[in-house]
């Protein structure tokens, strides 16, 4: 098999894996906490899920306002073809860059199905958030927000450190490489 196909086939195989992880755990929280603004305490004082369908991005951004909205669902859709894009050209030699970004379009995938198809009771489409943070100075979130996340600081740590391409390689042998490639 082409090594082309491998990563194409890896990164589909992580972004479904996060984005079915996502969508199950948004299933199941909506499921046992089915009226909004229900609560139950995970770690009393700490942490708990809560229901609660967002209308807007982070941090309530954008709350009723459909044209914001409208062009965030786009440039969300932009971006969920962009990153492949990324994955199998700018970064096709960097595999923990691209499970890092595989990461990200799960999760990307993941609330932009919720934008598409979960709609409040008034009809507007939300986002299942369910993992109340607000403790700790966050708002509630999501699986799909976690990937988004993580994925974005794992990828900044990729490019600054990890493999022969970042800018500043920890290993002896990757500044090696890196030095025998630019002679090139």
């Amino acid at each position: 098999m082409k090594e082309k196909t491998k990563c194409a086939l890896l990164f589909a195989l992580i972004a479904c894996a996060a984005l079915l992880i996502d969508q199950l755990t948004k299933l199941l929280a909506f499921y046992f906490l089915p009226t909004p603004l229900s609560y139950q305490p995970i770690i009393e004082g700490w942490l708990g899920f809560s229901h609660v369908e967002n209308d807007a991005i982070a941090f309530g951004i954008g709350s009723g306002n459909r044209g914001f909205m409208i062009a965030i669902m786009i440039l969300t859709a932009l971006l969920m073809v962009g990153i492949p894009v990324l994955s199998l050209t700018v970064f096709k030699k960097n595999r923990p860059a691209q499970i890092c970004l595989a990461i990200i379009e799960g999760g990307a995938v993941g609330n932009f199905v919720d934008r598409l198809f979960v709609k409040n009771a008034q009809g507007v489409a939300v986002v299942r958030d369910f993992v109340d943070l607000t403790r700790f100075g966050f708002a509630n979130c999501n699986v799909a927000d976690f990937f988004i996340t993580l994925g974005a600081v794992a990828l900044v740590i990729v490019l600054l450190f990890i493999g022969p391409q970042a800018a500043f390689p920890l290993k002896k042998e990757w500044r090696e490489e890196a030095k025998k490639a630019e002679k090139q």
